[in-house]
């Protein structure tokens, strides 16, 4: 299944009968950091009508919420939802703050106002393909640092985290495609090597849709 995500915030608007439609789409990695942007967008637009929104977090288990703030129940965080669903967006949030203009939409006008808003965000935005990933965390001597060198030729790597010591320990990630062949090599070669483990399965973001 892809998966994609954004590196940055994007803000769009457009009015509909009166109605002026913001939408805020932001990255989110975890609920919190949901909570914390919604009160942040409250914050900027207190006098605003509505404050609806909906996040994907996780691209490993999803965890998928929505929230109608006082519209008709299912007319504005399910249709900012399934946007981001349909756009297979993963660790974002999209907030619509809407300024009421005096004119009533109704419902089906809700649902659509509420999901061009949503896709006019996911049309500016640069959406980039989440690959799943496999961390590994490899210990080794100054001498050996060839064999690395090699590994990073031969597979595609990210360097997560690295401390330099007595000895060099690196985090190293990898396509979850290639971890089998990595861990392969790393056994091969374990004897070259202080300590070896695999760490953690994750996700790297690396291209554009």
């Amino acid at each position: 299944m892809k998966q994609y995500s954004i590196t940055k915030a994007y803000q769009t608007d457009f009015k509909v009968k009166g109605s002026k439609f913001i939408a805020f789409l932001s990255p989110c990695n975890q609920i919190s950091s949901a909570d914390l942007y919604v009160e942040s967008i409250r914050e900027e637009h207190p006098t605003a009508t509505h404050h609806c929104y909906a996040y994907r977090v996780n691209p490993a288990d999803c965890i998928e919420y929505n929230q109608d703030d006082g519209e008709p129940s299912g007319t504005a965080g399910a249709p900012i939802l399934n946007s981001l669903k349909l756009a297979e967006l993963v660790n974002v949030i999209c907030v619509v703050v809407r300024y009421y203009g005096g004119t009533k939409l109704g419902k089906s006008g809700l649902i659509d106002a509420y999901s061009s808003a949503t896709d006019l965000a996911i049309s500016k935005a640069q959406c980039h393909r989440i690959t799943p990933t496999e961390q590994f965390e490899i210990v080794y001597s100054y001498d050996q640092q060839s064999l690395i060198d090699k590994l990073k030729h031969t597979f595609t790597l990210f360097e997560i985290d690295s401390a330099y010591g007595e000895h060099v320990k690196l985090v190293l990630e990898c396509p979850e495609a290639e971890s089998k062949g990595l861990e392969t090599r790393l056994q091969s070669i374990s004897h070259l090597l202080i300590s070896v483990e695999r760490i953690k399965s994750s996700f790297h973001i690396f291209d554009s849709r």
